[in-house]
Order: structure tokens, then C-alpha cells, then sequence
């Protein structure tokens, strides 16, 4: 019987020299990004998505690595969130030194008190008892907000001004690009620390807890006090994230520590992918975007975040990062191939799909609205009361429906059939 080292294996995929690469083409992109999006709400927008991608990193610590579903998540970031623009303020008055660069440490110091605090209990269990568990820690916070307004402001919340102290190299942190490379600076630190978390030991004996909790026993090891250090762990990062948070919006209210906060998280760090690194921070990007463009075009953006849920746990259980290199491989292969066709037929039907179901649903809204004005819709002027609009819309989502399956299957069918065969097989049945 062989007995697998829990030591931190480098993947084959993933070597020594292709890493720096990796992170400095991260560093680039963050760098870069403000100065393609220009504008104050796009440098808003880029902002909120580092310090989603901070707080899904941090849930993935729990979800991804360690197999802990937690409905809580917004008490540590929250918690956080209200300990920095407390911090920030006495900065302000002069009470203690703190400059705004280091006020995350703040944020990360009371994510990880409360999860030493009260993690220890609550990980004794695990699974479903575990996720009420931190449903109702999270509600008990939340609603202490209200209780105690003295240090949670009551309902208008905790208010700061970012703009203090020392200015650190001509930078006050006013304009909207310097708290937008603050965020990304930490993102980046952040980054890099989770991920070579996933490097460790600790790390592999986390995926142990996660596949085989009974495995990890066997070995030697506590699984509860490795759910522990789990939970510190992410509540740490997710401090960081509420400080970045509080930072950017210059004040902390209870909505904050609500279970919307907790369950856009979970959501997002879902939709990325929990099985791979990328995955959250590929799921606070698309979240992000999805929360803040589409209501500006629909007044139904939450049906199709809905919607796109739904599509990633019934077709992508694994997230949106786990279609992006099949997806690559098989354009690599349709275009050295020249299956230009058949591609032409797939993004027709997928076409065919999308308009069908944004039209449907955007008549839905209107017709909701009780307005008798047309609908403008991809140029058109819909008549949501004709029943014209209605077939015409049900006709192209059927057809989608109906093709894309076909459509996707002959493409793979033909990419099997002029795939060559591997040279080693035809020496083997020449000689044979």
C-alpha cells in the first residue's frame, strides 16, 4: 500500500517559470485597467470588482478549499467594514496614527478576532448544521446594528472621510483612480496570498477535510481544528475586504452585514467556480457587471442573473471557469479544422436563444408596468399588448431551443471525424 504525501505539489501545468509570468501579467492588467476605463463610474465599477474579488477569495477559503457552506460571511466582512471607519476617523481626529493605505490591517485584524472568537464552536459540525449555524450568526449581527447605535450608527449607519493625515507620495486618496490602485494593491496581495495558501501543506490537508473528513482523522489530524483555522483564515481576508469597502463608499451601514451582502458572495463565488482559483475572482467580475450595467438597460436584471444561476448549476456545476479551456480547445480545433460552418450554425442558435429570452422577458416587464407605450427593443418598437410581439418572441426562443443542442453536437461529431489520428497508431497498424 503507497501512502500520498500531503505536501504541496507543484501541478505539471503550473511550473516554476511560467508563475512569475502569471502574476506579473495580473499585475499589468490592474495597472493597466483605469487607464482603457476612463471614466468616474467605470473607475467606481473597477474598484467594487477588486473588493468583490477580495471577499469571494476569502469565501473560497471556506467553499472551495475546505467544503464549508457559510450563509454568515457578511459579519466578518461588515464587522470589518465598521472597525476601519471608526479607525479612519480617530485617524482623522488626530487620536492615533493611521494611514489610509494600512487601514485594511485594521479590517483583517477584526475579521479574524471575531472568527477566532467564535469559530471554534461552530466548526465543531460541519455541512448543512454548519451553514444554519452561520445563517443565524450572520442574522444576529445584522440585527444588532439596530440595537446598538452607538458603535453601528443605527440606521444611517457610520460615516468617514477618507481624506486625512499625511499625503503619501502627493496622494490624499480623494480622486477615485488612487482608491481604485489601493484596492488593486491589496487584490493583488491578497491574490497571492490565498493562492499560495493552496501551495501548503495546511492547504492540501484543507482539500482533505473537504473530500474525506474521515481520511484526515485517520492520519493523525483534527478536522476541527483544521475548519478552524479555516474560518480564521477567511474571516481575515473578508475584514480585508469590508475595510476596502468602507474606504471606497466612506461609510458603513447595517445593509452591510445583511444576508443580501452574505448571499451575493456565495453567488458570485458560485458562478466563478469554486474549483479552481480563478473561478471567484472570474465570478466578482461577471456578478459585478451584472449588478451594476443591467439595471441601466432592464428593469428585470435580477431574472437574468436568476437565470444565469440557474444555467451554471444545471450546465456548469463546476462554474464558469471550468468551460473556459474546453471552450478554448474546442475554437482551437474548430478553426485549424475550418469547421467555420458548423460554428456559424452554433452561434446562430445561441443567438436565436438570447434574443428570444430577452425579449419575453422584457415584454413581461413592460406589460407589468400597465404603460400602453411601445417597448423599444433591438432597435424595434414592440407592442407589448399585440399578440404578434408575443409569438414572434416565442417563435425565436423556440428555435434557439430547438437547434443549439444539434447544432452543438454536429460540431463536436465533425471535429471527431477530421481530428488526425496520433502518429503512433498508424505505425502500430502498419506493422500490424
Amino acid at each position: 500500500m503507497s501512502t500520498h504525501s500531503l505536501t504541496a505539489n507543484r501541478p505539471n501545468n503550473l511550473t516554476p517559470n511560467r508563475m512569475p509570468l502569471i502574476w506579473l501579467g495580473f499585475a499589468i492588467v490592474l495597472v493597466v485597467a483605469p487607464h482603457i476605463f476612463t471614466s468616474s463610474l467605470a473607475l467606481s465599477h473597477l474598484t467594487q470588482i477588486s473588493t468583490m474579488m477580495v471577499l469571494a477569495l476569502s469565501y473560497n477559503v471556506l467553499l472551495g478549499q475546505s467544503g464549508m457552506l457559510s450563509f454568515g460571511h457578511a459579519a466578518f466582512s461588515g464587522l470589518g467594514a465598521f472597525m476601519s471607519v471608526h479607525a479612519m476617523n480617530l485617524a482623522s481626529d488626530g487620536s492615533i496614527w493611521l494611514p489610509l493605505p494600512l487601514v485594511p490591517i485594521v479590517g483583517a485584524i477584526t475579521g479574524l478576532a471575531v472568527a477566532t472568537l467564535i469559530g471554534y464552536v461552530i466548526t465543531r459540525t460541519s455541512g448543512v448544521t454548519f451553514a444554519m449555524i452561520t445563517l443565524g450568526i450572520g442574522q444576529m449581527v445584522f440585527a444588532s446594528a439596530l440595537m446598538f447605535p452607538a458603535f453601528f450608527g443605527g440606521e444611517g449607519g457610520v460615516s468617514t472621510n477618507r481624506v486625512y493625515g499625511n499625503y503619501l507620495f502627493d496622494w490624499d486618496f480623494g480622486p477615485q483612480i488612487q482608491v481604485y490602485y489601493l484596492a488593486a494593491a491589496w487584490l493583488f496581495i491578497c491574490a497571492m496570498a490565498t493562492f499560495f495558501l493552496t501551495r501548503t501543506p495546511l492547504g492540501r490537508l484543507l482539500n482533505g477535510v473537504r473530500d474525506n473528513e474521515e481520511r484526515i482523522s485517520f492520519i493523525g489530524f483534527d478536522p476541527h481544528l483544521l475548519r478552524y483555522m479555516a474560518l480564521m483564515i477567511s474571516g481575515l481576508f473578508a475584514g480585508i475586504g469590508g475595510a476596502l469597502m468602507a474606504i471606497n463608499f466612506e461609510i458603513a451601514t447595517d445593509e452591510i452585514l445583511s444576508l443580501h451582502e452574505s448571499g451575493a458572495v456565495l453567488l458570485f463565488t458560485f458562478i466563478g467556480g469554486t474549483g479552481t482559483f480563478i473561478g471567484p475572482m472570474l465570478g466578482a467580475l461577471v456578478g459585478i457587471m451584472l449588478t451594476k450595467f443591467l439595471p441601466d438597460y432592464t428593469a428585470g436584471w435580477q431574472i437574468y442573473l436568476g437565470l444565469v444561476f440557474m444555467l451554471v448549476v444545471v450546465y456548469a456545476p463546476g462554474g464558469i471557469s471550468s468551460l473556459l479551456k474546453p471552450g478554448l480547445d474546442v475554437l482551437r480545433q474548430t478553426l485549424a479544422q475550418r469547421q467555420y460552418l458548423s460554428l456559424l450554425r452554433l452561434t446562430l442558435s445561441a443567438l436565436l436563444l438570447l434574443v428570444g429570452v430577452i425579449t419575453l422577458i422584457e415584454l413581461m416587464y413592460h406589460r407589468a408596468t400597465g404603460t400602453s407605450d411601445p417597448m423599444p427593443l433591438f432597435g424595434l418598437l414592440l407592442n407589448h399588448q399585440s399578440f404578434v410581439a408575443w409569438a414572434v418572441g416565442a417563435v425565436i426562443l423556440l428555435a434557439g431551443m430547438l437547434t443549439i443542442k444539434p447544432a452543438g453536437r454536429a460540431l463536436l461529431e465533425r471535429l471527431a471525424v477530421d481530428k488526425p489520428e496520433p502518429q503512433g497508431d498508424c505505425n502500430d497498424k502498419h506493422h500490424s
